[in-house]
C-alpha cells in the first residue's frame, strides 16, 4: 500500500497480516496453526504494561502466549497465542518512514511470529529474509 492519502482499515490491515504469515517457509507456518492474529487500533493498558511500555503510539505489535519452546504437554486450558498488531501506531510508522504499509506490517508479524518460536533478533531477521 504506497497511497499516504488513506489509511488502511482494520480489515485491510487483517488481509496484509495474513498474507504475511502465508509467505513464511512451510515448516513454520504449520506450527503456527493456533495462533490468533489479531488487529487492534492500540494496546490494551495491560497490553502496555506487560511489556513495561506506556506510550501506546510506540506498540506496533504485541505476541502473548507461551513460546513453542517453552510449552509442556501437563499443561492445558491456556489461552491459544496471539499476534496483536496496533493499526495506529502502524499508520504513524508508515507514514514517518515511508516503508510501504504492507512491508512494515510484513516485519512486525515476522518479528512476532519469531516469539511463538523462541527465536533471538537474529533468528527473525532470518526468517524474515526467508519469507517470500
Amino acid at each position: 500500500m504506497t497511497d499516504k492519502t488513506r489509511a488502511p482499515s482494520r480489515e485491510e490491515m487483517q488481509l496484509m497480516a495474513e498474507a504475511a504469515l502465508d509467505a513464511l517457509p512451510a515448516q513454520f507456518r504449520s506450527e503456527l496453526g493456533d495462533v490468533i492474529l489479531r488487529v487492534e487500533d492500540f494496546a490494551t493498558e495491560a497490553q502496555l504494561g506487560s511489556v513495561d511500555m506506556d506510550d501506546r503510539w510506540q506498540l506496533t505489535g504485541l505476541y502473548e502466549g507461551e513460546p513453542l519452546p517453552d510449552r509442556s504437554i501437563w499443561e492445558s486450558g491456556r489461552m491459544p497465542p496471539r499476534i496483536w498488531l496496533f493499526r495506529k501506531p502502524l499508520i504513524a510508522e508508515w507514514h514517518e518512514t515511508g516503508v510501504r504499509m504492507d512491508d512494515l506490517v510484513r516485519h512486525v508479524v515476522v518479528h512476532e511470529a519469531g516469539h511463538h518460536f523462541g527465536f533471538s533478533d537474529d533468528d527473525m531477521h532470518w526468517l524474515e529474509d526467508s519469507a517470500d
